[in-house]
């Protein structure tokens, strides 16, 4: 009877696995630069701004902390599934004295009312740098003046933001210690037009996490699913819409020290871009595979897609989102030479 028992849940994990690979495909991919002209690409963000137009964003320049490091972005025409517009300047760094500055970690949003919210960092290093952010009211093809955040406040770190259904806009966000000992994730939220900030601590306990995710569950459940020092992914749950959040527990998924990147779909199935190694003795090991896996709770993970598979490289950085028409759209760092894009189908 336990034999038979085992090979039933053999054959049930087997058919469940089949089943995934079935229900989600690769239906296009490619690069989003057609002629690279900088040395370096990486971190880059989507957001869907219209029924059939993405923009992209990303971070360019000689290399991360360079002086030349700008925000850039480009158009994509979902008519068209691989038109991308020529890259484009969207924000750049400046002290207040008038020098120039790194940019880094764009994030795009665009919330209920509207506004197209683009936030990045200014600074030497994750260690000083400042909140930027500019506003488009006309998805993307004007923008305010950069605002810069107070200093208690850095918004989104490199993951999107939720709204939630009362208006109130959650921001993933982390802080590094100048001596480079802690890593510690928050949330800080803020009205649906962007105002009265509010800055909501979470307990990290040992870990050292930062870059968050948000997903949502039913019954206005929260999780953040957090990169690690540790190895692992590691998670936390909110019941109270961000307030406040559980102590931190690490989930079935290995984490190389690499940035992640999940969304919840429209079929309450939790999907999430991970590295699927350990660390290296250098950051950027263990950053050679990309895979996608699912999940119903948050918790137990299971692998649907292999993005890339290589003995060395880095492909990294995930950005996921899922379009008005169901189409999950998935971008990634392409070896720091280029940025990569796929387009996953149900």
């Amino acid at each position: 009877m336990k034999k038979l028992l085992f090979l039933l849940f053999i054959l049930s994990v087997s058919t469940s696995y089949i089943f995934a690979q079935k229900q989600y495909q690769i239906i296009d991919s490619g690069t989003i630069i057609n002629e690279p002209n900088f040395k370096m690409y990486h971190a880059v963000t989507i957001v869907q701004i219209d029924k059939d137009s993405l923009l992209y964003a990303w971070f360019a320049g000689d290399h991360e902390g360079a002086k030349n490091v700008c925000i850039w972005g480009s158009y994509r025409n979902l008519k068209n599934k691989n038109q991308f517009s020529a890259p484009f300047k969207l924000a750049e760094g400046v002290t207040s004295k008038g020098d120039s500055m790194a940019c880094w970690n764009p994030v795009l949003f665009k919330s209920t009312t509207g506004q197209l919210f683009l936030d990045y960092k200014v600074g030497p290093n994750p260690r000083e740098w400042w909140a930027e952010r500019k506003i488009s009211l006309d998805n993307g093809h004007t923008w305010t003046n950069p605002d810069k955040l107070s200093d208690s406040l850095l918004g989104p770190i490199r993951n999107k933001p939720i709204q939630l259904q009362n208006g109130t806009i959650l921001y993933p966000s982390s802080t590094e210690s100048n001596d480079e000992k802690k890593w510690i994730s928050h949330i800080e939220n803020s009205d649906k037009y962007g105002k009265n900030w509010k800055y909501l601590p979470i307990n990290c306990d040992t870990f050292g996490v930062i870059q968050p995710s948000i997903l949502k569950y039913k019954k206005g459940k929260l999780q953040l699913l957090m990169r690690s020092r540790q190895n692992v992914i590691v998670s936390t749950w909110s019941t109270d819409n961000g307030n406040n959040w559980s102590k931190l527990q690490s989930i079935n998924l290995p984490n190389p020290n690499s940035g992640i990147d999940a969304v919840t779909l429209h079929n309450d199935l939790q999907m999430l871009v991970y590295n699927p190694m350990l660390a290296g003795k250098d950051w950027w090991m263990g950053r050679a595979k990309l895979k996608v896996a699912i999940s119903k709770n948050g918790i137990d993970w299971q692998d649907i897609l292999t993005l890339e598979n290589h003995d060395k490289g880095e492909y990294s950085y995930p950005a996921i989102i899922e379009d008005s028409n169901h189409i999950i759209h998935i971008a990634y760092t392409d070896d720091r030479k280029n940025l990569k894009f796929v387009d996953v189908k149900m």
